[in-house]
């Protein structure tokens, strides 16, 4: 199982970073920016599902909906930006890896917004920002190796 994609959404469901881990030619990348573009529906689903009087909304949303060659993940931050991941369908997926990666993004998202200079809502492009989300992705476990001496 690896990642193949990961996209944040803003609040008003307009792209703000999506990037394809895997080379991809423009229509793979259109073919991502369309999964993506998708999942939106899923996560309003979601959030109407889980949400009932006085309950506090879950950040990681779990997988939205699988698709012929991805499964498509989702995590909602509390100023409504959406993090959407999308996993090959090679192998089962661990749910506790997925939200940990999901996390660690949120982390990730947070730290780079926090800088006085950011503009909430505009589209990110940083060299830090995708070195930061490369080593946070390269630490995912890919087909065949190993996580703590188990077999992926």
């Amino acid at each position: 199982m690896t990642i193949a994609c990961v996209a944040f959404i803003g609040p008003q469901n307009n792209p703000m970073y999506l990037r394809s881990l895997e080379p991809a030619s423009d229509d793979q990348y259109m073919k991502l920016h369309y999964v993506v573009h998708c999942s939106l529906d899923a996560v309003e689903e979601k959030v109407l599902l889980k949400r009932g009087p006085g309950d506090v909304q879950e950040s990681y949303l779990g997988l939205l909906y699988p698709t012929e060659d991805y499964r498509v993940y989702g995590y909602l931050t509390n100023t409504h930006v959406k993090i959407i991941v999308l996993l090959d369908d090679e192998a089962p997926v661990k749910d506790d890896l997925v939200m940990r990666v999901m996390k660690r993004l949120h982390n990730l998202y947070v730290d780079t917004t926090s800088n006085p200079f950011h503009k909430f809502g505009m589209p990110i492009s940083s060299p830090r920002f995708d070195a930061a989300l490369e080593s946070i992705v390269s630490v995912y476990p890919r087909p065949g190796g190993s996580v703590g001496g188990f077999k992926t």
